[in-house]
């Protein structure tokens, strides 16, 4: 009997038939909401047809008996011959399914050298006299629409790969850790969750009789009305401080259940907001009772590496990733946008799921520019041909059709006429105090003149200058210098203070604009992008407590401003300022903005779309970075002394090598900081970073209690926001 995978923990093999028919049935499934059920089901007959193979066999046995045994015996190319004869562009997916997605012209030259040897063509014949079914009757054809765009067809065949290698990895999970197999599943249907969401909203909902309570309630109504309409792209404009959060997955409950969708994934652009967004959907979802979590929370800040398939590390940790096989998902645009255009088995693993979605991009106005002409495209094309509805929500709601891949897009306000409530919930007056611009002494007065205020600025060196002429000995900080557990924390205080009505200084980088739901009387803003200085304004008398809360944008003397489209966008602010054309409370304003600020900007820095056409997977994965500059990871030595010597345990088996090297990872993200790679690199010359693996070391220098990972080295915007 032939076998796909060796002893499991109950010391059993894998019949390689079973495992053939098993990842076919499950990725005919997965596909089936692609319009690809018959494609996808030969895949998984055909990606494992090498495994006939006797020298495979043999390397399989040897491995078993010799963990340490390391041979190269492919098994790839007799499953991509088969896949040429019927569709010549499958091949790529069949060379794909372990180590990931490369071009047309890569796959051809390696078929041409592997699968015309004797072992590939033995195993063919191996796999036709136990298959009876392992060769279509009839054609296997590309939809029409993805015939007609080469990057229709590029996400196509992406997600199709995605179906293959989840039905793949989940087969083999369930044979090498059926633990983890039975663990899967469960799910609460999406019914009762909305009886839990109608219960909880219920209880706030209408209860308020003051003019933010009211707005809140009846912007909450509208989207459940909006809900009845078909599926598609979708506008939620609605003012900071109007239940956003709620009322987007109100939406998109009831549109779910309306139309069939799947599940519901919220994508926000930072880790603080994701951490913050999946505690209010915790809190009203689950229950003691359920069989399983119904909100996932995914920020992975390290990616373990591609691999063969029988490097110990490299296929637990493949085996212990996410797959989104959850009602909610709340994830950042970072982990959803670039696992859409990647290339790798780990990343592309989820996409499938993506069908028949409903995905809340969250803050939407924080997507990058540079890389706005790919992400429309595939929105689009997730919407037209995938059942996917999209909701861009935000209080700053960019005017995405005057870019060329979204300017025939229909999309819809859920909120008619949205001006009205930025006018209700007009809650702050704003002070422009940018002529003369003001020194950090300057700014720090007015930080003292009251208890409790916050202070944005565009860069992190900035925001500790500013700490510095402070000199307050109470005062807070957020920004990236602080790893996730910190942050976290930092947030819970800001909160308890404000609520206590103790003193409350906080200075801040923008990481805090985009959905912290924090409530000051004063914020002061430095001046920048005018999206920026809106939601800045959103901090501040966010529950209407106040007859008028305060913003202060302000020019600082010696400010420092981050590189590209932030700059652009600085200075069209400033030019709308001098013209007089700003009113912040009308949502018109920022639309002129945003139709001035896009054309100024290159939305395909990269030359992605080209890439995409040309199928060249690895070069559109490695162009398209959210974050642009390659980063590294390194583990700070934050928190109690049992979180401190729960991190110190974690590191010491990484660097001893262990199976279960994903689940490690995971418990280490509440403490990572991210950086450019270049710094990384220099720190570690210094001795200030200890490697523990690829991308990943241990902070050796100082972590500040308040301002993180700073100190020694003198480029604190460095580390990435």
């Amino acid at each position: 009997m032939p076998y796909a995978h060796s002893r499991n923990e109950h010391g059993e093999r894998q019949d390689l038939v079973a495992h053939l028919k098993q990842v076919a049935d499950l990725a005919a499934g997965y596909a089936a909401p692609l319009g690809a059920a018959e494609m996808a089901r030969f895949l998984g007959l055909w990606h494992d047809i090498g495994k006939f193979d006797q020298a495979f066999q043999r390397y399989l046995l040897t491995s078993e008996a010799n963990p340490r045994h390391r041979e190269h015996v492919d098994h790839k190319a007799a499953g991509a011959g088969v896949a040429q004869q019927h569709q010549s562009i499958l091949s790529l997916l069949m060379r794909g399914h372990h180590g990931g997605l490369g071009t047309p012209g890569e796959t051809q030259t390696w078929l041409e050298k592997w699968g015309g040897l004797p072992g590939s063509m033995e195993a063919r014949r191996q796999a036709e006299r136990a298959l009876s079914d392992l060769q279509p009757i009839g054609e296997l054809s590309f939809p029409d629409w993805a015939l007609r765009d080469p990057t229709a067809a590029e996400l196509f065949l992406r997600l199709l790969f995605s179906a293959l290698v989840d039905a793949d990895f989940l087969d083999t999970e369930r044979h090498m850790r059926p633990g983890s197999s039975v663990r899967r599943g469960g799910q609460t249907d999406l019914a009762e969750l909305w009886e839990r969401f109608e219960r909880d909203q219920g209880q706030l909902s209408g209860k308020r009789g003051d003019p933010v309570g009211e707005a809140r309630h009846a912007i909450y109504q509208t989207c459940l009305a909006a809900a009845e309409d078909p599926p598609g792209i979708f506008r939620l404009t609605v003012p900071t401080g109007g239940g956003k959060t709620r009322a987007a997955m109100g939406f998109a409950l009831r549109h779910a259940l309306r139309h069939g969708h799947e599940r519901i994934i919220v994508a926000v652009p930072y880790i603080s907001i994701t951490e913050q967004t999946a505690d209010v959907y915790r809190y009203i979802f689950e229950t003691a009772g359920d069989r399983a979590p119904v909100v996932l929370e995914h920020h992975s800040a390290v990616t373990p590496a591609e691999g063969e398939e029988f490097e110990p590390e490299q296929i637990w940790s493949r085996l212990s990733a996410e797959n989104w096989d959850a009602r909610i998902v709340v994830t950042t645009t970072v982990q959803l946008f670039e696992s859409l255009f990647a290339k790798s088995t780990s990343r592309c693993r989820k996409l499938h799921r993506l069908a028949r979605s409903v995905i809340i991009l969250d803050e939407a106005q924080a997507l990058p520019p540079r890389l706005l002409t790919p992400i429309l495209d595939v929105l689009q094309q997730l919407s037209a041909h995938y059942g996917t509805t999209v909701v861009i929500s935000t209080a700053t709601q960019p005017t995405f059709d005057v870019i060329s891949a979204f300017a025939a897009v229909q999309t819809r306000e859920i909120v008619p006429d949205p001006g009205r409530f930025f006018a209700v919930l007009k809650r702050v007056a704003y002070e422009w105090r940018t002529d003369p611009a003001l020194s950090w002494a300057e700014v720090a007065a007015l930080m003292r003149e009251e208890p409790q205020v916050l202070a944005i600025l565009n860069t992190k060196k900035d925001a500790l200058a500013l700490l510095d002429a402070l000199d307050d000995p109470m005062a807070l900080h957020l920004s990236t210098l602080l790893c996730g557990a910190h942050r976290r924390r930092v947030i819970a205080d800001v909160r308890l203070r404000l609520a206590a009505g103790e003193p409350c200084r906080v200075v801040s980088t923008q990481v805090v604009e985009a959905g912290v739901d924090f409530d000051f009387p004063l914020v002061l803003r430095a001046m920048g992008p005018l999206d920026g200085i809106i939601q800045a304004g959103g901090r501040c008398n966010r529950e209407g407590l106040l007859t008028t809360g305060r913003v202060i944008v302000f020019q600082p003397c010696d400010g420092s401003m981050p590189r590209g489209a932030y700059s652009i966008g600085h200075g069209l602010a400033v030019g709308m300022l001098k013209r007089g054309a700003v009113d912040l409370d009308d949502p018109g304003t920022i639309g002129t903005y945003f139709r001035e600020l896009f054309p100024m900007v290159k939305t395909d820095r990269g030359g992605i779309q080209q890439l995409r056409a040309r199928l060249d997977y690895p070069k559109t994965a490695s162009e398209f970075r959210m974050i642009d500059e390659s980063t590294s990871v390194v583990v700070t030595q934050y928190g109690t002394a049992e979180e401190r010597k729960s991190v110190r345990d974690v590191l010491e088996r990484l660097r001893i090598g262990t199976a279960e090297a994903g689940a490690l990872l995971r418990r280490l993200q509440p403490y990572l900081v991210s950086m450019e790679w270049h710094r990384a690199q220099r720190l570690e010359r210094q001795g200030l970073i200890l490697p523990v693996m690829s991308g990943l070391g241990e902070w050796m220098g100082d972590y500040d209690r308040v301002c993180g990972l700073v100190g020694q080295d003198p480029e604190p915007d460095a580390l990435i926001i």
